[in-house]
């Protein structure tokens, strides 16, 4: 399948000038190998494994820059978690409804990643020779560097805001999904007991690190969305099953504001480009990574809310509403696994920003980076404890977050940057194929983020707060047991 992705790719993305290509290569490569470095020497600590031994490592589960390693980590990070809320959405809204804005939000999402990409694409050409060797490029640097000092703030507050949300979402999700093999214990102590585990992620240097890891939680989750299928299709309808999905505004739209937030993935797309050898193929990476992610979301949503029903509208995590089995078990397991790893890549932007601010970033002391890295972890530790809200704060966070971070920012950034004719011509990626006009991307680009100010920010804010006020009320903050059944 890698083969097939990377030539598709290459087919489908034109190609640098060759010197320039070489340039983007071979920096990353060189960089690459110092991470590389740093962490071995961290590791072996003075030679206890071989240097084949350390090369072969090396390169199973750290070097990770190819277009096949891109479409797992981009593919591992879109859907996790949220496959298990995205039953509860249809409930909400209904199976019309909810494959509808499934679709148009991930190709919204392929979209304004292909803006994200254009405008790093010429960020990288602009200050290749000024990029420092270790220094790994963010989204607010590309927009500092094109736009200046206020689409920077706006880039650092929307996008570090919302990985840190993201990474907190991971959390609680695991306390959330582990109950339902292991009751003895609240929701609330297993977040505590998952939050000391996702401390070992700090020992990850960058996303290239990620190789193994993004393939093996794939396949993980792979396997967590064919059992949702299957199972539901299996157990059938319960007795007197209800599929109402009532004209209930605040839940609709936060239905609708989940399926936003589950497309919002490419919020570290620069950082998965920084991992590659050759950055530009990631649009088209991305495009079969969403394509991929619908075959797992749709058929299991589908089946899983035809099986339950109404029922779903009290259970936002969709492992809930099935027997126990070893099946069902074997999921849990996988399903916590996965999300230990898409927390890992979530965090990296986050641990880097930290690194940047304290001026540690660029030390060759990978120990000293690693140490410093734990305040992030125990700050994410403490919001999700706080708002254990699986599901209804998925919403949220689409809404007050995703919307701005990785729609309306990267449409408008694109559009104000492209506005002269100087940068239209000079512009790494032109408009494509099926387009073959800047005016028609920018009546695209208009069109986006006015539906996502309407619906996602407006309407979707609307609801997905009074719905975690809802949550507050009934459960309060710091909540013991989120939507647990009540033990006889």
């Amino acid at each position: 399948m890698g083969s097939r992705i990377a030539g598709e790719v290459g087919e489908l993305t034109p190609q640098l000038s060759s010197g320039r290509e070489k340039g983007f290569s071979g920096q990353i490569a060189r960089e690459e190998a110092d991470d590389n470095n740093v962490a071995a020497e961290d590791v072996n600590n003075g030679g206890v494994f071989s240097q084949k031994t350390q090369q072969i490592v090396s390169s199973l589960l750290w070097q990770g820059g190819t277009a096949f390693d891109a479409w797992f980590n981009a593919a591992s990070t879109q859907v996790a978690q949220v496959l298990l809320t995205f039953p509860y959405s249809f409930a909400q809204m209904g199976v019309a409804s909810g494959i509808f804005f499934q679709v148009f939000y991930g190709l919204v999402g392929c979209w304004t990643c292909f803006m994200i990409t254009s405008l790093y694409a010429d960020y990288r050409k602009a200050k290749e020779r000024e990029i420092q060797k270790n220094h790994t490029i963010q989204w607010f640097e590309v927009l500092d560097g094109l736009l200046g000092k206020r689409w920077k703030l706006a880039g650092l507050i929307f996008n570090t805001a919302l990985l840190f949300c993201t990474a907190s979402i991971q959390l609680i999700a695991c306390g959330s999904t582990v109950y339902y093999i292991n009751s003895s214990l609240s929701k609330r102590t297993w977040t505590l007991i998952f939050g000391a585990s996702f401390v070992s992620t700090i020992f990850i240097p960058t996303i290239h690190n990620y190789r193994i890891w993004s393939l093996i939680g794939i396949i993980m989750t792979t396997y967590t969305a064919w059992y949702l299928t299957i199972a539901a299709a299996t157990h059938g309808q319960i007795k007197i099953v209800q599929h109402s999905h009532k004209h209930d505004l605040v839940q609709y739209f936060t239905g609708a504001t989940n399926q936003l937030y589950a497309f919002g993935g490419h919020a570290i797309t620069v950082e998965i480009m920084h991992a590659m050898w050759k950055p530009r193929k990631f649009k088209s990476v991305y495009l079969y990574a969403i394509l991929y992610i619908f075959t797992l979301t749709i058929p299991s949503a589908t089946t899983v809310y035809w099986a339950f029903g109404d029922i779903l509208l009290q259970n936002s995590n969709a492992l809930s509403v099935f027997p126990r089995t070893r099946f069902r078990d074997a999921a849990v397991v996988l399903m916590l696994m996965h999300q230990l790893i898409v927390f890992g890549i979530i965090a990296i932007p986050v641990y880097l920003l930290w690194e940047k601010a304290l001026g540690i970033h660029l030390s060759k002391n990978f120990l000293l980076r690693t140490v410093f890295r734990i305040p992030v972890v125990l700050s994410i530790w403490f919001v999700s404890l706080m708002i254990p809200f699986f599901g209804p704060i998925n919403s949220a966070v689409g809404s007050l977050l995703v919307t701005f971070s990785v729609y309306i920012i990267p449409c408008s950034a694109h559009m104000i940057y492209y506005r002269s004719s100087t940068a239209r011509q000079n512009a790494v990626e032109q408009p494509p194929f099926f387009i073959r006009s800047w005016t028609l991307m920018y009546v695209i680009n208009a069109f986006i983020i006015v539906c996502v100010l309407v619906l996602g920010v407006g309407f979707g804010g609307w609801a997905s707060i009074t719905n975690i006020v809802r949550q507050v009320h009934t459960f309060g903050l710091f909540a013991k047991c989120f939507q647990c059944p009540k033990k006889s």
